[in-house]
C-alpha cells in the first residue's frame, strides 16, 4: 500500500502508483477521461517524422484537468495543471484484439494560461523542459494536434522507451491495430 501521493512528485514510482488505475480504461472513462474527438493513434509517419520514432497512441484526456474553454478552431483551456500522479492525458496503445494498453501519460499546459498566471519559465520534469507544441502554417501536418499553443510532456511509465523516457514518441508502440 502506497502512502498518501505527494503533489507534483517527480518519483516515478508513486506516480506510477497514482495511475496504475488506468490501465482499465473503463476506470478512466469513469474518472472523467474521454477518448480524443479526432479518433486519432498519433504515429511518428503520420506526423511526417521518420517512422522509426514511433508513436504516441490513442490519447484520452480530461477536459476538467485541461480546464477546456472551446473545441472551435481549435482546443484551447485554461489549465496550468503540472501533477503527474493526476495527468491530465493517457496514452494507450491499440492491440490486434481491440483492446487498449495503457504505455504512457502526459501533462499539457496552455502557453497562454501559463503566462496568464505569471509562469515566465517553460515547465520542468525531472530537469527536462516541456516540449512547445503550435501549429506551423507551412507545413502540411498539424503539429499542435488540433489545441491551440501550448506545452506538452509525455512520461513513459507503462512502456519501456528506447529514445528515453519523456521523449515525445515511442519506437516500442505502434498504431498497427488501430481501427480509426
Amino acid at each position: 500500500m502506497v502512502g498518501p501521493v505527494a503533489a507534483h512528485s517527480e518519483d516515478l514510482d508513486v506516480i506510477r502508483a497514482a495511475t496504475a488505475k488506468f490501465k482499465d480504461v473503463n476506470i478512466a472513462l469513469a474518472e472523467g477521461f474521454i477518448r480524443d474527438p479526432s479518433g486519432l493513434c498519433v504515429s511518428a509517419a503520420a506526423e511526417g517524422l521518420p517512422a522509426e520514432w514511433g508513436a504516441m497512441g490513442i490519447h484520452y484526456i480530461n477536459p476538467g484537468l485541461l480546464k477546456i474553454t472551446a473545441g472551435e478552431p481549435r482546443v484551447n483551456g485554461n489549465s496550468t495543471h503540472t501533477d503527474f500522479t493526476r495527468p491530465s492525458v493517457l496514452m494507450y496503445e491499440p492491440q490486434a484484439d481491440g483492446s487498449l494498453v495503457l504505455v504512457g501519460i502526459e501533462n499539457l499546459v496552455w502557453i497562454e494560461a501559463w503566462s496568464a498566471a505569471g509562469n515566465t519559465n517553460i515547465p520542468v520534469f525531472k530537469g527536462r523542459k516541456w516540449d512547445k507544441m503550435a501549429d506551423d502554417p507551412a507545413t502540411d501536418s498539424d503539429e499542435a494536434h488540433n489545441f491551440m499553443p501550448h506545452y506538452d510532456l509525455h512520461v513513459w511509465l507503462y512502456r519501456e522507451n528506447p529514445a528515453g523516457m519523456l521523449a515525445p514518441f515511442n519506437p516500442a508502440v505502434t498504431c498497427e491495430h488501430h481501427g480509426g
